[in-house]
C-alpha cells in the first residue's frame, strides 16, 4: 500500500508540474498569500516555482542565518529552496529533495533562471535522502509530511542528516481532532491513518524518532482558500495515501459539506535535534 500511496502522489504532482501554473496568474499568486507569502518574495524567484499548493512559508519562520544548510522535503518547483538560498546566502546551502522527476526538471530550470550558486536539487524520497550524516543545520518542508505513509521511518531520516542541535521548522497540515465514523468512511480512511494526521500524532512519531522540543501551532490560515473563487480551477491540494488507495483526506474533506477548517488546520512543526 505504501508504494501505491507513494505512486499516486508521485504521478499527481507530475501533472502539477506540467500544469503551468505560476505567479503570473493572479488566482495562483492569491493562494500564496494566503499562507504568509508576501509579494516582495514572489517577486524575487521565478514565476514557475510558485504553483498555488501551500499551506505555509516554512522559510519564514525557519530563523535561517547566512552560512547555514537547509534542506527543503518536497522542494517541487524550488519556491522554498530559492527563498532559502537568499537567506543563507553565497556561503551557505540550499538542498531540494522530491520524489517526482517532473518537479524537479521544473526547479532545476528554474534555477538556471536564477544563476544561484548555492542550490541543488535531488531526486529522492524521504525515507532515502542521498546526504551525509549530520550535514544540515535546517529541515524546512511545506505540506509534505502530510504525504508521507511512513512517518517514522521519514523522520528518522530527517533526524540523521541533521547536525546536533539542528532544528526542522515546516509548515504542514493535521487533524484537529478524529473524524466521525460516518464522515471518515466517505473519505475512505482508516484508524492509522487518521491518528498519524493529528498533532498528537505528529508530536509522538517526532519523539519516537529522537526529537526535543516539539511544538506544533495552529497558524490560523484558511485552508477553504483553495476552493474560494480567487483558487485556481485545478483541485490541486495537498493529498495524502489512505486505505483507499491514495484518496486525499484534506481534498476529500473540501468537497463535502463541511468547513475544512473544523476538522484541520495548517500548523507550524517545530522540533530540535
Amino acid at each position: 500500500m505504501s508504494q501505491n500511496v507513494k505512486t499516486a502522489v508521485s504521478e499527481r504532482y507530475g501533472e502539477i508540474a506540467r500544469s503551468g501554473l505560476s505567479s503570473d496568474d493572479e488566482k495562483t499568486r492569491a493562494i500564496a498569500r494566503a499562507f504568509g507569502y508576501s509579494d516582495g518574495e514572489l517577486a524575487s524567484i521565478p514565476a514557475e516555482a510558485n504553483m498555488g499548493v501551500s499551506c505555509g512559508n516554512p522559510t519564514a519562520a525557519a530563523s535561517l542565518t547566512e552560512g547555514e544548510t537547509v534542506v527543503d522535503l518536497g522542494s517541487g518547483g524550488g519556491l522554498d529552496v530559492f527563498l532559502a538560498a537568499q537567506r543563507v546566502g553565497p556561503t551557505g546551502q540550499a538542498i531540494g529533495i522530491d520524489m517526482t522527476g517532473e518537479m524537479i526538471a521544473l526547479a532545476r530550470k528554474n534555477a538556471e533562471k536564477m544563476a544561484l550558486g548555492n542550490v541543488a536539487f535531488h531526486r529522492a524520497e524521504i525515507e532515502a535522502m542521498p546526504l551525509d550524516d549530520e550535514s544540515a543545520d535546517c529541515v524546512i518542508s511545506n505540506c509534505v509530511l502530510v504525504l508521507i505513509p511512513d512517518k517514522l521511518a521519514a523522520f528518522r531520516e530527517i533526524f540523521r542528516i541533521l547536525k546536533p542541535g539542528g532544528r526542522l521548522a515546516v509548515s504542514d497540515l493535521a487533524l484537529k481532532q478524529t473524524l466521525p465514523a460516518e464522515l471518515a468512511a466517505r473519505v475512505g480512511a482508516n484508524g492509522d491513518v487518521i491518528d498519524a494526521l493529528t498533532m498528537s500524532g505528529y508530536e509522538s512519531t517526532l519523539a519516537a524518532a529522537g526529537f526535543t522540543a516539539v511544538e506544533i501551532i495552529d497558524s490560523g490560515s484558511d485552508l477553504n482558500a483553495h476552493r474560494k473563487p480567487e483558487a485556481p480551477d485545478q483541485d490541486l491540494s495537498p493529498t495524502c495515501g489512505t486505505s483507499g488507495g491514495g484518496v486525499s483526506i484534506i481534498s476529500a474533506l473540501r468537497l463535502l459539506d463541511v468547513d475544512v477548517n473544523d476538522y484541520a488546520a495548517s500548523v507550524k512543526i517545530f522540533a530540535l535535534k
